[in-house]
């Protein structure tokens, strides 16, 4: 009901044919919104330390802020500093993904107004330590988290890569963290964790700590995905990690020449089905290529078709 309220007293949508004169004096206005939310806050406070364990609740709470945000925009602003803490308590209570879905809505909009940084920084810093924390002691049982957690450093790392120059960000577990969503059987959550990784890696030659993770463990990523291609996962996500090949050939071809060799030595790997000439064509082909993503996309998939023992059996007309 109050999503509804909020979007009907957006003071910044006026009908057809007002005169702009009109609606620009409007803006001067302060936005109901803004008033209602923060007469209304104390309450949902209340209501969210009574029932923070029911995840039907912490969701309508961010619906309410989500449709707030979305409606207003940067006039949400005075609200900013107030809704971080507010998340920050929530998810280090209890660790839920609309926090971290809200988060990113918030992060698109305010990460680059200088007056909203501290927060948002403080905000992130500390739904990620949590986070990682769920990451230590198993996400298996999170998919919905790992996945929101993707994509909010996803974001972070589009919009706002200066907040991963913070020392309370842990770079390299957060590089880890991928790898283990990367792995999971949800297609959702694979999806998130590739982007993460593609944003990751057109970072890297900007930023030192990002491109030092890479080095160490660029091999471990290389591995992860030729797993997944192999027949780890579903082939609805060949071209999610054929962008993941194709970043990696674009910020580091030596390494990643190097991590394709180590890697498909191994006899069996990614599949029995593929000969170790198969797999240095493999190999070559995708080296050869650093921006055609639709060829790349074409390699990817007639490789993994090899990996499945599909190729030649109607799926490569797919």
């Amino acid at each position: 009901m109050l999503s509804s309220l909020f979007t009907t007293l957006d003071v910044n949508r006026h009908p057809d044919g007002l005169e702009e004169e009109d609606a620009s004096s409007s803006q001067t206005i302060q936005n109901p919104i803004v008033v209602v939310l923060q007469q209304v806050l104390p309450l949902i406070q209340n209501i969210v330390s009574k029932w923070l364990h029911d995840l039907e609740v912490v969701e309508a709470v961010c619906g309410v802020f989500d449709k707030s945000v979305r409606t207003l925009l940067h006039d949400f602003g005075p609200m900013v500093a107030q809704l971080s803490e507010m998340l920050g308590q929530i998810y280090r209570t209890y660790p839920q993904a609309p926090a971290l879905d809200l988060t990113r809505q918030m992060v698109h909009i305010f990460a680059g107004e200088g007056q909203h940084i501290s927060d948002i920084r403080s905000l992130v810093e500390a739904l990620t330590s949590t986070t990682l924390s769920v990451f230590q002691q198993g996400p298996r049982e999170h998919p919905d988290i790992a996945e929101s957690f993707m994509y909010l450093h996803a974001q972070i790392l589009k919009r706002s890569p200066d907040l991963y120059l913070s020392a309370e960000l842990d770079v390299k577990a957060l590089f880890y963290s991928g790898i283990l969503s990367i792995k999971f059987p949800e297609t959702p959550t694979v999806k998130a964790a590739c982007l993460f990784f593609t944003e990751f890696l057109s970072r890297c030659k900007d930023m030192p700590s990002l491109c030092d993770v890479l080095q160490r463990d660029g091999k471990l990523l290389t591995e992860t995905v030729l797993q997944g291609v192999g027949g780890g996962s579903s082939r609805s996500l060949v071209e999610h990690f054929s962008e993941v090949l194709l970043s990696l050939n674009r910020q580091c071809p030596a390494l990643l020449s190097q991590w394709l060799a180590e890697t498909l030595q191994t006899p069996g790997f990614p599949s029995a089905h593929v000969t170790a000439e198969q797999k240095y064509s493999f190999s070559q082909q995708i080296l050869r290529e650093q921006t055609n993503k639709r060829r790349v996309k074409e390699i990817v998939k007639e490789f993994s078709l090899l990996c499945r023992g599909l190729q030649g059996s109607g799926y490569s007309e797919c």
